[in-house]
């Protein structure tokens, strides 16, 4: 079955509904620089609100260590992804399980990241839209995945009407959707939530 996860949650009503269409996972965004970005005081109420068994992931772009440590004490993140240039010591620094983000356009040889980050839980293939770190809405050309040993996650520009098809071309393990199912950066359309999730289960 193909996970799902549901980013850039910006309040609780959202993700508790995120959770009740089926969603695995929530991604609350710590990047000041997107539209979606959350202090740590208003995703501890987000966090506080969803049942239990949800993946909490938490978002970084570049974060200084501090940062990331500071935000760790004050909210209850299960996962942290990074997003931007980080490195593989400063992902594994703070003893959490961590997905790296890798910005592509196509099919790619994904080794190297695999052994650079070999103690990520996953890789999420994002878009590479210039000057956005994630959330642009553009897709890329999907391909075949392959067995890396790892999982490996899809995003990038997915919707309810897309996804199915990016599944059965790239065979992900999951599949992460941010704008494509909101209704304006930051604020999510429970009924394209919902639709996605039923999407993503039919395949």
């Amino acid at each position: 079955m193909v996970r799902i996860k549901i980013c850039g949650i910006t309040n609780a009503e959202d993700a508790r509904a995120a959770a009740a269409a089926g969603a695995d996972a929530v991604g609350l965004v710590f990047y000041r620089g997107s539209p979606r970005a959350l202090d740590a005081v208003r995703a501890r109420k987000i966090l506080a609100a969803l049942p239990p068994f949800v993946t909490r992931v938490g978002l970084f772009v570049n974060a200084e260590a501090a940062e990331v440590a500071s935000t760790l004490q004050q909210c209850p993140l299960d996962v942290l992804q990074f997003h931007g240039d980080e490195s593989p010591s400063l992902c594994r620094e703070f003893g959490r399980p961590y997905i790296k983000v890798l910005r592509v356009t196509a099919a790619q040889d994904l080794r190297p990241a695999v052994d650079a980050y070999h103690d990520a839980q996953g890789l999420l293939l994002d878009c590479a839209a210039p000057g956005v770190w994630g959330g642009s809405g553009r897709s890329f050309d999907w391909w075949r995945l392959p067995d890396v040993g790892k999982p490996l996650i899809l995003a990038g520009g997915l919707h309810a009407e897309n996804v199915a098809e990016a599944i059965a071309i790239a065979r992900p393990y999951a599949v992460d959707v941010s704008s494509g199912v909101e209704l304006s950066p930051g604020r999510k359309d429970h009924d394209k939530m919902a639709r996605f999730v039923a999407r993503v289960r039919g395949t």
